[in-house]
């Protein structure tokens, strides 16, 4: 393409989006919901430049970037919702100029407001005993639903992964006998996950009692699946991990947050920083490194509560 001729126009800006979500699902890998995230925010920016008629997306420049950043704050957008279209701008347009459709990149110097950094919210231990505990008992009828329930809080809290992982594992990736989950992760991304004794007896319990009442089609690779027999959604998970916690009359608590007690529960039993960033899947020890905040905070806290002269 020649970039010193015109650029395409607003008109077939979705047609460029289509071409970059496909970079970013095959080159860099990245999940569905990811790259769904990616584009509609570059559509955004696509209705921004449109209504100012400045353009479409190969028109760009950096203060246009900017005035649209500018723009979402004075409409008290949250910090992280600037900061991640910002970062889908830049992801974009680097994108773009290495392709060839702009000359040269204009987010290349585009700054994003600094998100918040607070600590992830995470159960005690006690309280997480409590929510598996609860999640056992109501599985003691038997019931299909509330078998599968229980697998899945047990997997969660067991294994730190996220609820997206978890409801993309299949009954081929569940290693009974040595209790591993394969599990997929960000950027096609494998690797292997240990779960314990309480974990593996919930999967055992679901896979033997459970899902053969539920699966319609033999043919279903998922561990995990719905009434219909078809596998899992997140959705799904998510309101169970809320109602259960209701029920077991603990703090709320969603999936991930299940992933972040994981976390700081195996750094608070001694494991080693590389480990939990292993059992993570973080590319970066970086990210792994803010459950070690937690731990800190939580002595801070019982310090302050316990000692005479704090």
């Amino acid at each position: 393409m020649d970039i010193k001729q015109p650029v395409r126009r607003v008109e077939e800006s979705q047609t460029l989006l289509d071409v970059f979500g496909a970079h970013l699902q095959t080159q860099r890998g990245l999940a569905p919901l990811t790259i769904r995230a990616y584009c509609s925010d570059l559509e955004r920016l696509s209705e921004y430049v449109g209504a100012l008629d400045l353009g479409d997306l190969l028109d760009v420049d950096l203060a246009i970037l900017r005035a649209w950043l500018a723009d979402m704050s004075e409409r008290n957008l949250s910090r992280s919702t600037i900061a991640r279209r910002g970062a889908s701008a830049r992801c974009f347009y680097e994108w773009a100029a290495h392709r060839g459709y702009i000359e040269n990149d204009p987010a290349i110097r585009l700054a994003s407001p600094q998100t918040n950094k607070t600590l992830p919210a995470v159960l005690g231990q006690d309280s997480a005993s409590i929510l598996m505990e609860t999640a056992r008992a109501r599985a003691e009828d038997g019931a299909p639903a509330c078998l599968r329930d229980w697998a899945a809080l047990e997997l969660l809290y067991a294994t730190g992964i996220r609820v997206g992982e978890l409801v993309n594992v299949n009954v081929a990736d569940i290693n009974r006998h040595e209790r591993l989950v394969r599990v997929m992760g960000k950027g096609a991304k494998e690797r292997l996950v240990p779960f314990g004794v309480p974990a593996g007896r919930a999967v055992d319990e679901w896979l033997m009692s459970g899902r053969p009442h539920l699966v319609r089609d033999e043919q279903e690779q998922a561990l995990l699946i719905g009434h219909r027999g078809q596998r899992w959604g997140q959705r799904q998970v998510r309101k169970v991990v809320h109602e259960m916690a209701a029920f077991a009359g603990i703090e709320d608590i969603a999936p991930h947050g299940l992933r972040h007690s994981a976390a700081t529960h195996l750094l608070d039993g001694g494991s080693d920083l590389r480990g939990v960033q292993e059992v993570l899947g973080h590319a970066s020890l970086a990210t792994t490194q803010k459950y070690t905040h937690i731990s800190v905070e939580r002595l801070r806290s019982s310090y302050a509560l316990a000692h005479p002269r704090a």
